[in-house]
C-alpha cells in the first residue's frame, strides 16, 4: 500500500495554528516564504503540515506562554 503525503492543512487550520484570521492568514500565504500549496483543489488549497511547521520554524517569533503574559 502506498504511502500518503503525509499530513494535510488546510487555510482554517493554518489560521488557527497562526492564531490569525482567514483573512490574515490569506495575506500571509501572499508572501514569497510562505510554502507553496501542496495542491490546489476546486474550493480551496492544501499544504503539507511539515511545509508549514518549517516555515512556522523560521519565520514567525515563538509566543509566549499564557501564564507569562501576565505581569507580577
Amino acid at each position: 500500500m502506498a504511502e500518503g503525503p503525509g499530513e494535510l492543512m488546510g487555510p482554517w487550520e493554518i489560521a488557527q495554528r497562526l492564531g490569525v484570521t482567514r483573512s490574515r492568514f490569506q495575506q500571509i500565504a501572499m508572501r514569497p516564504s510562505f510554502p507553496r500549496p501542496y495542491q490546489e483543489l476546486r474550493a480551496t488549497k492544501v499544504w503539507l503540515k511539515s511545509d508549514v511547521e518549517a516555515w512556522i520554524a523560521e519565520y514567525r517569533r515563538p509566543r509566549p506562554a499564557a501564564d507569562e503574559d501576565e505581569q507580577g
